[in-house]
């Protein structure tokens, strides 16, 4: 069973009814005990950094997440789940993150319309399976004014919107997206396909 954290951010249902159009049983929760015996986790959200890590805080989801991380349960942070990994944000400046991912989340540059928002190509630059199957510079949807930088061997994917900035990292079980899969049509639920095969085939890909 795949778990979707429900920490008060982020259109969960979107992405459970997309684990339901692959046949893939999925629950929202945030609950300890169903989460540590997941098989592995979405982590969504939309939103500000500060604002998610208060939520997840208040309903004691980083030590959850702590503690399914170091069991090995794979996790896939998508938009503000990717950026809620690291260490810390530009946007939130006294808000620690969750720190799986060692780096910070920056602002895109401001003489950009903002936020990024729309259909935009990931350019794969490595071999994943989270993204096999997928088309180089594939079309994805995108809402964010944020990106994470993280050590440039974590980084899978980039897109181009005034910078090139990193929207597919991967570490391990920790995988994440910038993009929204679950609004992407096809390729969002390749995606979603690819991490469910993950799961199931105890394959991370490094």
């Amino acid at each position: 069973m795949i778990s979707i954290i429900d920490y008060g951010v982020g259109n969960l249902f979107s992405v459970e009814k997309a684990l339901e159009y692959i046949g893939v049983k999925a629950e929202i929760t945030d609950k300890e005990d169903i989460i540590l015996n997941s098989d592995g986790i979405i982590l969504p959200g939309v939103g500000a950094f500060g604002w998610g890590m208060k939520l997840l805080k208040e309903k004691h989801l980083d030590r959850s997440l702590y503690k399914a991380i170091e069991s090995k349960i794979p996790l896939l942070g998508v938009c503000l789940g990717l950026q809620l990994l690291f260490e810390e944000s530009e946007e939130s400046p006294e808000i620690e993150g969750l720190g799986f991912i060692r780096g910070k989340v920056r602002r895109l540059p401001d003489n950009l319309i903002l936020p990024h928002m729309g259909w935009n190509q990931v350019s794969i630059s490595k071999e994943h399976p989270l993204t096999k199957g997928i088309d180089n510079n594939s079309f994805f949807y995108f809402v964010h004014s944020y990106y994470g930088e993280p050590d440039r061997d974590l980084i899978y994917g980039y897109t181009e919107y005034g910078i090139k900035f990193p929207s597919v990292i991967c570490k391990d079980n920790i995988l994440a997206v910038q993009f929204h899969p679950e609004k992407s049509g096809n390729k969002g639920l390749k995606i979603y396909r690819n991490f469910i095969d993950i799961v199931y085939g105890n394959n991370t890909g490094n």
